[in-house]
Order: structure tokens, then sequence, then C-alpha cells
């Protein structure tokens, strides 16, 4: 699949996630808006604001999470644990949503709390956004739009690479890095015990910044129902922890090549498969096996040394 089929995908992820989630979520499924909750805490990024953005942020509610829509200052949100409880470990977290929206519930706070439960301090990530229609009627047409295959023209050659066309998201990863590093002594973080983890366009995200953020390195990176196209594999790839549902209608279709590319390199990659959980499933609590992928994630983590005070 190429970067433009991924990126048509996670558009399609901003309406179907909370469908695929399960039948009590798909009763909630009315984009609503909401007043921009208060977010304590969160520190403005350097990285500016989005070039040519003309509509300012705003904030809804769908399949019981909160959703962030035309970011254009992206922010990052310290979540830490219990400083008796502190393993030194932290983790990036970047919501999904298709680049048009963030889950910022589901797939951001709800994750740092339970990481902070572990010890590992959390850092959600609320990254530049593509720019969609104000109203929220017209923002739903074009999303109707896109999937009636409106917005599928041609791309020039080149136009598919993630350094240039994820830029500003990637340059916002980039900041959240070095801010942490900046102060890992404050936040009681080791600077070599820094992941990320991202969830549907958060994954790809992770994956692009994983390779094309430069300075970033993260020490470890989780791609949560992302696409797990075949990319080249660097020999100094960091170790990847991966899960998705064999229902996802966006990516369980499109064969494990990231996976075994990750194992041709002979780097460290761990995948659950999970029969059932569709797409987004996040931290909803669901009767499926997916519901049990952060525990999973928890224990690799435990693993790798990470929830290990000190390690």
């Amino acid at each position: 699949m190429t970067m433009q089929g991924i990126r048509r995908a996670l558009g399609a992820a901003v309406v179907t996630a909370g469908l695929c989630a399960g039948p009590a979520l798909a009763q909630n499924d009315k984009m609503t808006p909401i007043a921009t909750p208060a977010q304590p805490g969160a520190i403005v990024l350097d990285t500016g604001p989005l070039p040519g953005a003309t509509v300012q942020e705003s904030w809804h509610t769908q399949y019981g999470s909160q959703f962030a829509r035309n970011v254009t200052v992206a922010t990052l949100t310290p979540f830490l644990p219990d400083p008796a409880r502190a393993t030194g470990a932290a983790v990036i977290v970047a919501p999904g949503g298709g680049f048009r929206t963030l889950s910022m519930s589901n797939e951001g706070w709800d994750v740092a709390k339970a990481l902070n439960a572990r010890g590992v301090a959390a850092f959600v990530l609320k990254y530049r956004l593509n720019q969609t229609p104000a109203d929220m009627a017209a923002f739903e047409r074009s999303m109707a739009e896109m999937f009636s295959g409106a917005a599928k023209a041609p791309r020039p050659p080149g136009q598919d690479d993630p350094a240039r066309t994820l830029a500003p998201q990637i340059a916002d990863a980039r900041a959240a890095f070095a801010l942490v590093r900046a102060r890992a002594r404050e936040w009681h973080v080791a600077p070599d015990r820094i992941g990320m983890a991202g969830f549907s366009a958060g994954a790809m995200l992770t994956m692009a910044t994983a390779l094309h953020g430069q300075d970033a390195k993260p020490a470890f990176i989780a791609n949560i129902y992302g696409p797990l196209a075949a990319m080249k594999v660097p020999a100094d790839a960091p170790p990847m922890f991966v899960a998705l549902a064999a229902d996802d209608p966006l990516f369980a279709k499109g064969g494990f090549g990231l996976v075994e590319g990750w194992r041709a390199a002979g780097r460290p990659v761990e995948f659950h498969l999970y029969e059932q959980g569709g797409h987004g499933f996040g931290m909803y609590p669901k009767t499926t096996t997916s519901t049990g992928w952060f525990d999973a994630f928890a224990r690799w983590l435990e693993m790798h040394g990470y929830l290990k005070q000190g390690g």
C-alpha cells in the first residue's frame, strides 16, 4: 500500500474506529461539539503554528472519547507516576485520528494513566493536524467525500515520502523527545529510556519518527493498529511491539511486511494478532481478547527492563 493509500485508510479510521470498537460505542457515534477541555500541564512545543492554517482548534465527543480537531499548535502533556514507583522509563503517546482528529481520551490520556500505574512516565503528544472545515456538518461532509473517491486525486512522484508528507508531525515528535530529555532530571526520566507508542495515524507517526526523526531516536516503539506495510528497516531499528485485530477493516488484509522486515533485520519485535477487536479499540473495555493488548505491552516493557526501577 502506498503512503497515499495508507493516509486514505487512516482518514477512514476517523469515522469507523468506534463502530469497530463494539455495539455499545456505535450507539454513541454522533460527533457532539464541546468546549475545549482543561488541559492542565500541557506545554506548548517550539514547532510554531501550522503553516497556512486558517481554522482554529476545536473539540468534540464521539464513541465515549474526547477528540481534538484542527490542532495548529502542538503541545505535550506530562503524566508522571508516583516517584516511589517511577522506573525512569517514559513513553511519548501519539493518539490517532487519521491526521484529521486526535482521540485524546481513549488513545492518549487513558493510556498515559495506565502507564503511570506501571511506574512509567507518559507524555501525550497533541500534534498538528491537517485542516478540516470548522463547521461540524461540513467536516462530516468532507469525510463522506473522501470515502466517495472525491479526494483521490493523483499525487506527484515522490510525494509519498513520510519525511515530506508528515514533516510537521515528525517535527512535533522530535520536539517532544527533545523537551523530555531537556527536563529528564526534573521528571525523573532516563534520557536513554524514552520510547514512543502510537495508535492508527499515531502509529504511522511513531514509525516515521523512528525512521525519519533524526535526533528523536526512541528507545522502543509500539505500533497499535497502524499500517504494517513493508518498509526498509535500519540496522539500528528500535525494539518494536505490534498489536492488530484480524478483523481490522483498514489494515488487517495488507500483510505483515513491517513485522517480517524487523525480523529479517534481526531486530526485536513482538506481534499480537487478535482474532477480534476491529479498529480503534484502544483502552475501551471490551469482551474481545484485544482488550489485553495493554497488559501484553506492559509485560513486553518489563521483559526489556523498562519496568525495573533504575533499569
